[in-house]
């Protein structure tokens, strides 16, 4: 994939959880949208600027070789980065929402269960419809 197209994936991807996210929030939660839509795009930034610094650290940590990486590695990655997103932003939602801890961690669960799922559907469509796949396939598009 070029790093086009993994921009291109990345916004795609986060254009598609905010404009679930932020009126789900509104609904189900009776957040007011405005500040859904900034915790929205400002967890959206931060997971984006996270994700790097994290995946460099970790593989300085883990080596460079993810080919050879385990199942065990993979998921001490996995909860290596929740967990860093979870220590930052959970303070900052209790904080600007002006909710307690326990109703901040209720949002920040209902957010990571929702990525979770959200990541495998949307990785598994993209993956089957890719863009590059029509442009540069003259076989079978998968």
């Amino acid at each position: 994939m070029s790093t086009i197209e993994r921009i291109f994936q990345a916004l795609l991807f986060e254009v598609i959880a905010l404009s679930i996210v932020i009126p789900t929030s509104v609904m189900v939660g009776d957040f007011d949208a405005g500040k859904m839509t900034i915790v929205g795009i400002g967890l959206s930034l931060f997971a984006m600027l996270w994700n790097y610094i994290y995946n460099i650290i970790f593989d300085k940590l883990a080596g460079f070789n993810r080919i050879e990486r385990g199942l065990a590695t993979r998921i001490a990655h996995a909860i290596g980065f929740e967990l860093g997103m979870v220590v930052i932003t959970l303070p900052a939602l209790a904080w600007y929402l002006d909710i307690t801890w326990l109703a901040a961690t209720i949002l920040e669960a209902g957010f990571l269960v929702f990525i979770l799922v959200y990541t495998l559907i949307f990785n598994w469509l993209y993956d089957r419809y890719q863009p590059y796949q029509k442009c540069f396939c003259k076989h079978e598009l998968v």
